[in-house]
């Protein structure tokens, strides 16, 4: 039984671990801590888990007594905590937030199983990624293993409003974001760093040095990506698409082949024949691929749940990896019906 603590419980990504770790037959939940909602039940807060459980938040953070702790705090805030509180070495540690997925002076191994299973198998440490990160990369990775990347890479992706986190804000509120859209943090979107970095390290050598004055604070010394995000009027999940434009031309058969093998033994992520929609994701853990070429360009369409795949459920999916568990246990989640 792996004993699980979770710190920045109340939020929305605490709250669906919470969900998730409940019904996990090989988990025992020992603290969910949030100072602000100390004794209060979880499922008082969190109101979708009434008849789920009776755990309370605590203000307590006893270490000593767990295997792994969550941190589901917002972003700069884990390595803020870290250097403010031990925890013991034997404890292994599930970043959900972004301090350490850029590889640095830590030991943190980015969490995308799709790429680095036998390493997460061995970490200590775990920078899970972020949820369009995911999403994008997923997309991206058989292409870019096959060393046919080029510096033309062009991404439109739409999120749900939980991606925003669960504080109110001025583009959170039903009556401004239902029925509308709009873009933001064109090109400089935060997860670009870690997407780059990712594709960069499996073709290093695919794209030439490029000098782009739009991607001024980003490294530009390979492979970049034209990321355009978008707010939408849903609550969950994450619609992409991205365009590849190749060196050569390549027939639809090796380029939907590549895609097939590559994901053959993945747990979750799906090559889809027929072009997927986003509600067959929502609820579940998975994430589905589909691609189209047309001549030199590939068209990739790439779908998860921001809260799920995209946070938590691939949290949970790494614990799995990092405790010999199978990768599977806990997250047999159903898809929203409709």
């Amino acid at each position: 039984m792996v004993r699980v603590g979770i710190l920045g419980a109340a939020g929305y990504t605490g709250g669906e671990l919470i969900r998730v770790l409940v019904h996990h037959p090989e988990v025992e939940i020992v603290f969910a801590n949030s100072e602000s909602n100390a004794g209060n039940r979880v499922a008082d807060v969190h109101e979708g888990l009434l008849g789920d459980t009776e755990l309370r938040f605590t203000d307590q953070m006893p270490f000593d007594q767990v295997d792994v702790v969550f941190f589901c705090f917002g972003h700069g805030k884990s390595e803020a905590f870290l250097q403010e509180h031990t925890i013991p070495a034997h404890v292994k540690i599930i970043d959900l937030a972004q301090d350490f997925r850029l590889k640095g002076d830590h030991d943190y191994v980015y969490g995308l199983p799709e790429m680095s299973r036998d390493a997460i198998r061995q970490c200590q440490h775990l920078a899970n990624p972020g949820c369009f990160a995911t999403c994008i990369q997923l997309g991206l990775l058989p292409l870019a293993q096959a060393g046919l990347l080029t510096h033309d890479i062009a991404v439109n992706a739409i999120t749900g409003s939980t991606g925003a986190g669960q504080k109110p804000g001025a583009t959170t509120h039903f009556s401004w974001r239902n029925d509308n859209m709009s873009v933001y943090k064109l090109f400089a979107h935060q997860h670009l760093h870690e997407i780059t970095q990712t594709l960069n390290e499996l073709a290093p050598a695919s794209a030439p040095h490029v000098a782009d004055p739009l991607t001024e604070g980003y490294d530009t010394d390979g492979i970049t990506v034209d990321f355009i995000p978008y707010r939408g009027d849903f609550a969950r999940g994450i619609f992409c698409t991205e365009v590849v434009k190749l060196d050569q031309p390549q027939s639809a058969d090796s380029i939907v082949a590549l895609y097939k093998d590559y994901y053959r033994d993945a747990a979750f992520t799906h090559y889809c024949d027929a072009a997927p929609d986003l509600k067959q994701v929502v609820g579940t853990n998975k994430a589905l691929v589909h691609v189209e070429v047309f001549g030199r360009k590939v068209v990739i369409t790439s779908m998860i749940d921001n809260l799920l795949k995209g946070a938590v459920g691939q949290a949970v999916q790494n614990m799995n990896l990092m405790f010999g568990l199978n990768e599977k246990a806990g997250l047999g989640l159903k898809a929203i019906a409709f």
